[in-house]
């Protein structure tokens, strides 16, 4: 391609990606419109209150997040209940998002982490029924983790006229309780909507999925759903997901909605694309690098994959990787940073240049993905502005996310690599990963949760960092670049964790 053919590229690049960032955002902010949204605490509990603003009474609907989850990943629910009258509390449980108060407890046991976090959400719950708007009438929404403190809790507070399980699994479901139970599953969710037709068929045998068994007005409803084409995460924004939960809540509070959900889903993953495509012609501004990543040969590129993937859960089972207060993030890190110094060593034993350092696009990587990628997130997705006490904790990730992120990137020669030795690289890592679950699942399941995580930043970050690298000839662009950034988002996503 010549220049001047590259130039227009640039500008249609640039041109596109605005208006797709600019289009997405008229939509998510106008899904905000005509409501009042406030920012308050319970306690030390970080929590957002939406409801319609002119002073419209309505039943509180307290909103729950999953795993490693926040507030903001339930907005959807937030803002189409709100719409509809309710007033909707979303809050950070313990351990997540901006909530400073570790986790803490027996995560294995009923009666230790469950607990307190269902005194949490108690407390909530107290709250949300004295806001301003708020007519007595309580009902809970909770996704995947939550939705068995939420069972739990509808069945302890009777207040609870109304569950609604999205991604459910809990033990604390029987034939009666709790009252008014709809159940959500994803298309994808195969396991999940076993359980919940289980759940429906303890009171009719017969039941199926799509059938309302019971009489939601009278407090004994059962309903279990599915959102098509959709998975664990995808139906927090599925339209046939909020609307069955808006109309399974009419159901039972006696209310009556018509119109659109604010199914937000399609503007996030516009404003995304936006971003990541706005990426390119930024990437043209860096320093045009006057070398190119050297290419491993087969053999050497190989071993290098082989010999850490296969190392380092085996050498790690025999360490002790508890020094952050932060649930796996500690053995993730301890992960990152043997496997990546292994593979860097072993290519540069068998005669690999490392070529020369390149902080500014490296750092200017950073700060894109942080700032401007982040600042997205934050808004829309997920928290992603840490609180102070996990600044350590994203320094202590970080020295294990660049030494890994810069062993990628020489596997993958900066971005141009054949996409099968793309494909082994990262494929070897997950699978290293997978291995170290595997060898100790008790101590390190929940690392299962944040591979999808590792993925999707491969899938998203290595399209930016294969720009950069060939626009600099580094590999040391990317590697710092990424490795920062991986270290922020995974220290924001983890649960903070104290024992005890």
């Amino acid at each position: 391609m010549d220049r001047a053919a590259g130039i227009i590229l640039r500008w249609i690049v640039t041109v596109v990606s605005l208006i797709c960032i600019g289009y997405a955002i008229w939509r998510l902010e106008g899904e905000r419109s005509g409501l009042t949204i406030e920012q308050f605490r319970v306690g030390q509990t970080p929590a957002t209150r939406y409801q319609l603003t002119g002073g419209v009474k309505g039943p509180a609907v307290v909103i729950v997040h999953g795993f490693a989850g926040s507030r903001q990943l339930m907005e959807a629910y937030a803002l189409t209940l709100a719409r509809a009258g309710y007033v909707a509390v979303s809050f950070d449980l313990e351990g997540h998002g901006r909530n400073p108060t570790p986790m803490s407890g027996d995560i294995s046991n009923v009666h230790g982490t469950t607990q307190i976090l269902m005194s949490e959400i108690g407390r909530v719950i107290e709250a949300a029924l004295s806001s301003p708007g708020a007519d007595g009438r309580l009902a809970l929404l909770g996704h995947s983790m939550a939705s068995d403190l939420i069972v739990r809790q509808a069945i302890l507070d009777k207040r609870v006229a109304a569950t609604v399980a999205v991604s459910m699994f809990s033990e604390a479901v029987t034939a009666s309780e709790p009252r008014n139970l709809l159940m959500i599953s994803g298309e994808w969710e195969a396991a999940l909507r076993q359980d919940a037709l289980r759940n429906l068929q303890i009171v009719v045998p017969s039941a199926v999925e799509g059938q309302t068994i019971g009489d939601p007005s009278i407090g004994s409803g059962r309903r279990a759903v599915v959102g098509p084409n959709v998975e664990h995460v995808g139906i927090l924004y599925s339209p046939t997901a909020l609307e069955e939960a808006r109309t399974w809540l009419d159901a039972v509070f006696g209310r009556a909605n018509r119109g659109p959900v604010s199914a937000t889903g399609g503007p996030i993953a516009l404003l995304l694309l936006g971003i990541v495509l706005l990426a390119l012609p930024l990437s043209q501004l860096l320093p045009v690098g006057t070398t190119r990543p050297a290419t491993p040969t087969r053999r050497t590129f190989l071993i290098s994959v082989a010999v850490p993937a296969v190392a380092t859960p085996i050498i790690l089972c025999f360490a002790n990787t508890h020094f952050l207060p932060v649930l796996v993030a500690d053995y993730l890190a301890a992960h990152l940073m043997l496997y990546g110094l292994m593979a860097v060593w072993l290519m540069r034993w068998q005669g690999v240049r490392l070529g020369s350092v390149g902080w500014i696009s490296g750092l200017a990587l950073a700060a894109f993905g942080i700032f401007i990628f982040g600042s997205a997130l934050d808004r829309y997705v997920a928290s992603f502005w840490p609180i102070p006490s996990r600044l350590p904790i994203i320094a202590a990730i970080a020295a294990g996310a660049l030494p890994y992120m810069f062993a990628d990137s020489l596997l993958t020669e900066g971005g141009r690599a054949a996409l099968w030795r793309v494909f082994t690289a990262r494929g070897a890592f997950i699978l290293s990963l997978g291995a170290a679950v595997a060898l100790d699942f008790n101590r390190l399941f929940f690392l299962l949760i944040i591979i999808p995580v590792i993925v999707a930043f491969f899938t998203i970050f290595g399209l930016l960092g294969g720009w950069v690298g060939r626009r600099t000839g580094s590999a040391w662009a990317p590697g710092i670049g990424f490795g920062l950034l991986l270290a922020w988002a995974l220290g924001v996503t983890f649960p903070m964790f104290v024992s005890g």
